[in-house]
């Protein structure tokens, strides 16, 4: 009996990072307040600014799972500029860190969402551990 409850509990074990790798992420962007909510499983987990497109630029709006990973990408469009910890989810759009934090807040970037580097990084490791078909960007007005 005691075998059968030794492996009862070995079985649960195991099973409980694939339950936690269940849960979804949804990073939804509000361009018209530049904030992004992360939700966990539903719930609000962080709230941080963002800088979207600027004037003559454009954040597409929409829904899209994250698409690939890149925790140090360098633009292939704009001279090779540092997009830190970037979760692509279409295209070349991207969520990403970036270095210009003094223009969190309000709209600054070519068309990827921009995070502070600390938020970015937090961003990334949590879609990493629940797996990019469980990540869902949401850009909204």
């Amino acid at each position: 009996m005691s075998k059968k409850i030794k492996a009862l509990c070995i079985a649960l074990l195991l099973s409980m990072p694939a339950a936690a790798s269940a849960q979804t992420i949804v990073a939804q962007v509000d361009i018209s307040d530049q904030q992004m909510k992360v939700y966990v499983g539903g719930k609000l987990r962080h709230k941080w600014p963002v800088s979207t497109a600027r004037a003559g630029k454009v954040t597409p709006r929409g829904a899209w799972k994250a698409k690939w990973l890149s925790p140090n990408h360098k633009s292939s469009r704009y001279n090779g500029a540092p997009m830190p910890w970037s979760i692509f989810y279409s295209g070349n759009f991207a969520v990403h860190g970036t270095p210009h934090i003094k223009g969190l807040g309000r709209p600054a970037s070519a068309g990827c969402v921009r995070l502070h580097p600390n938020n970015a990084e937090k961003l990334f490791k949590m879609t990493q551990k629940v797996g990019l078909k469980n990540m869902k960007v949401v850009v909204v007005n």
